[in-house]
């Protein structure tokens, strides 16, 4: 029995489809209420109200969107697949009309008035019926779409409203010409419409029959032309005219010039007799054309002389980049073993480091050092693993991969070949680029190297490969393993004046069209737009500054017309060129303050400074966190609340202070995403201050992972936040006591400029952070008695949730 009142029902809205009566359809369901629609009638053994909707682009229909008649109907069979849809198998059963619609949470539902048909008795409609039957026989042999055993179940049908409505969902009809037949209640009526689209149909089969039969006769004539041709073809290659003869001969003289590989010659003179063979207006004809051409383009044992001289790969890196002295150091290295032991297989270096600290450039470098061609193919946003390995040869189109090409470019087998941006490949349906290029740097591998278009091994072992990268985050582990990692930190201070002075401004000043003494910088106005015009690792933005004061100067000089006129850039000019500073210099804050702590970031782009601020307020124990922060910086913040409540005893406070306040973390500059772990004793520090009322020291910056029991676990990107340290006027740093193995890294004008303490523990950071009065001490003595009596009072006393 049915749970529904008399002659309503679950209502389910159709897309792109509509049910006749008779008609026996499956239907897969992903919509919530539809879902509903459909258990509720299942559940209740009811029938279903299928109703199509006007437009199938809504997502969430209401009785506007939905036509007024449809179709009460049975639910046969339901079936949930495991994406959470429903395949439901259902049948039509009579014609009905909305008369109310009801929405609930859970489904539609609708108040139906069923429409029985009309005018269904009667002569006319006899003949209206066999007319029907006859048409669609002769539609059915014209249109090879209708299986032979529906043509059988139609014919067989007597019931001419059921034949109607059979035929109807039969038909290649839009939606809305199903909705008018649908809706027709008349029999005779809706019998004509049918008839009237089955003739249409009939006529359109006619006219495409004879579109086929003028494009047959058309192909038909091609062949023949080309018969033809070929006739002739032959004629002229009997009598000594044949054009074909020089192209392909031109091929062969090629294919011996080329000193190729035997096996590689077996498969293009194979190649070469096929195309010889083939019809010249054939398409595959330029496709093995094309193919002998890749390989014949190819170096195969070109190569250039190589002689690799120490002292002047130095003078050469030493001219091209100021500083950077270890990662000269290391490629220094790697060309004194290669000179050494003779070999010629490369290394693979990876540079990393920020934008703009030259990680290209000292590829360039690397190559002239070497007397090797330089060739670079960026991989920013390759998706496809067949940029890398190339199309096979069945695809329209299909040509060597990006890595075949750039050898072709480079004319010789050991190039220095820089894979640039290696971090920025991203993968898709079609493939991850990625692992191609593990067989492309392993040196064990890439000697046979196999493109998909070539389909032949191919030795890239002779090549020096380096790839660069902003950061390791981007390159799956495995594509690390077969490289040499060397990072590239950024600039200090100095470094950047050395760099704008000895190769910045010189080289803007030529590309600007002035003479070198037309325009001159000084010390100090160089500074300034480092420090308040340019805030990066590297000194891509400090070049485009300075010329774009070339530019201010080119234009005054030529609005005076005073070419002779010679330029000094003073420290008080730099603003008049380039307007307000765009940074505050220094992020270390004027004075000590209550709840402030600095702390060390290491970004993309290079080391920041981070603000860490804390304030309490009467509440309950809430600990509110903002600032933008992800899931690992929100989690070093109550690790570091838990520390501070495990020793609230020794640091003088009550067992559960933090039952009375409400405690909130901010890191300023909201609008920028921050994560990572490395600010936990920074947060630590700036609670403890809020809540003993002591200053931080602010010339102090630090930086570690926090544990529930206090220790500072080490952090990456050391050098880069000294740097900021530097940056920032920052005197004293905290770093955690197991990254003492990374100073060695840090450059001593760094060191020696910044007072280094290596922290254990975070009672230590607390003892040097914390300005604590003369004669006061931070830790009250307490026995582990007490402690213990202090986390089982604060247990006890803490609120059930």
């Amino acid at each position: 029995m049915s749970d529904f009142d008399n002659n309503v029902y679950p209502l389910m809205p159709l897309r792109d489809i509509v049910i006749f009566p008779g008609m026996v359809a499956p239907l897969v369901v992903g919509r919530k209420k539809s879902i509903g629609a459909l258990e509720s009638a299942m559940e209740n053994r009811s029938l279903i109200f299928l109703v199509s909707q006007k437009d199938v682009g809504t997502e969430d229909p209401h009785q506007e969107h939905l036509y007024g008649v449809g179709t009460l109907a049975t639910v046969m069979q339901l079936l949930r697949l495991p994406d959470g849809t429903i395949k439901a198998l259902v049948e039509g059963k009579r014609r009905a009309r909305i008369t109310s619609f009801l929405e609930t949470e859970l489904y539609f539902s609708a108040e139906v008035e069923e429409l029985p048909d009309t005018d269904a008795e009667g002569p006319e409609v006899e003949a209206y019926g066999r007319e029907l039957k006859r048409v669609f026989e002769e539609f059915a042999q014209i249109n090879k779409k209708i299986p032979k055993e529906v043509q059988a179940s139609i014919s067989a049908i007597e019931n001419i409203s059921r034949l109607a409505d059979n035929i109807s969902s039969h038909l290649l009809l839009n939606t809305q010409q199903k909705q008018e037949i649908l809706e027709t209640v008349s029999l005779p009526d809706r019998i004509s419409v049918l008839l009237e689209a089955i003739y249409h149909e009939v006529e359109l089969s006619e006219f495409e029959k004879t579109i086929q039969a003028k494009v047959k006769k058309k192909m038909a004539d091609t062949q023949r032309n080309y018969y033809l041709g070929e006739k002739i073809k032959a004629i002229q290659e009997e009598m000594g005219h044949g054009e074909g003869v020089d192209d392909t001969g031109e091929l062969e003289e090629a294919i011996a010039r080329k000193n190729l590989p035997e096996s590689v010659r077996e498969k293009v003179t194979k190649e070469l007799k096929k195309l010889r063979q083939m019809p010249p207006m054939s398409a595959e004809t330029t496709v093995v054309r094309n193919y002998i051409d890749a390989i014949i383009s190819l170096p195969w044992s070109e190569r250039s002389d190589s002689k690799i001289d120490i002292v002047k790969a130095e003078q050469v890196l030493d001219e091209d980049h100021f500083g950077l002295k270890k990662p000269k150091e290391r490629i220094l290295e790697y060309l004194a073993v290669q000179a050494q032991v003779k070999k010629l297989k490369g290394p693979i270096l990876c540079l990393v480091g920020p934008p703009g600290v030259g990680k290209t450039s000292v590829c360039k470098s690397i190559a002239r050092a070497m007397d090797r061609r330089f060739i670079r193919l960026s991989l920013g946003g390759v998706r496809d693993e067949a940029e890398i390995r190339g199309h096979r040869r069945t695809y329209i189109g299909a040509m060597p991969g990006k890595i075949i090409l750039s050898m072709q470019k480079a004319g010789v087998v050991n190039p220095v070949f820089c894979l640039d941006e290696v971090d920025k490949m991203s993968m898709d349906f079609r493939g991850d680029p990625s692992a191609a290029l593990l067989e492309v740097l392993d040196p064990e591998q890439n000697f046979s190297f196999n493109d998909h278009y070539l389909d032949l091994d191919y030795d890239l072992s002779e090549v020096f490969f380096i790839t660069t990268a902003n950061n390791l985050h981007g390159i799956p582990l495995p594509l690390q393993d077969r490289m040499e990692i060397i990072r590239l930190s950024g600039y200090t201070e100095e470094e950047k004046l050395k760099i704008a002075e000895g190769f910045l401004v010189p080289k803007q000043l030529e590309e600007n069209g002035f003479k070198s003494d037309d325009i001159s910088f000084n010390d100090k106005a160089l500074l300034e737009i480092i420090r308040r015009y340019t805030r990066e690792a590297g000194v891509r933005n400090l070049e485009r500054t300075i010329s774009a004061i070339c530019r201010k100067v080119a234009r005054d000089r030529l609005k005076k017309n005073d070419l002779d006129k010679k330029y000094r850039i003073s420290k008080q000019g730099v603003s008049r060129y380039l307007g307000v500073a765009r940074h505050r210099y220094g992020h270390a804050e004027e004075r000590d303050a209550i709840g402030l702590a600095t702390g060390m970031a290491w970004t993309e782009v290079g080391g920041e400074l981070l603000q860490i601020e804390s304030t309490l307020m009467p509440g309950s124990g809430k600990l509110t966190v903002t600032g933008k922060l992800g899931d690992v910086m929100q989690e070093s913040a109550h690790a570091a609340m838990s520390y501070v409540r495990s020793r609230a005893m020794r640091l003088g406070l009550e067992p559960d202070f933090y039952q009375k306040i409400d405690l909130h973390i901010h890191v300023p500059e909201g609008a920028i995403p921050k994560d990572g772990p490395s600010a936990g004793i920074t947060i630590a520090t700036s609670i403890v201050s809020a809540l003993l009322k002591i200053p931080v020291d602010h010339l102090i910056a630090m930086t570690g992972e926090i544990t529930l029991r206090g220790r500072v676990l080490p952090i990456g990107g050391l050098t880069e936040k000294l740097l900021a340290a530097k940056r920032g006027n920052i005197t004293h740093v905290l770093i955690p006591k197991e990254n003492e193995r990374d100073l060695s890294e840090v450059p001593q004008r760094i060191r020696g400029s910044l007072q280094v303490d290596l922290v254990d523990h975070v009672d230590e950071v607390l003892q040097h952070a914390l300005k604590v009065r003369e004669g006061e001490d931070l830790f009250t003595d307490v026995s582990m008695e007490s402690i213990y009596k202090d986390i089982t009072l604060s247990s006890h006393n803490t609120p059930a949730h």
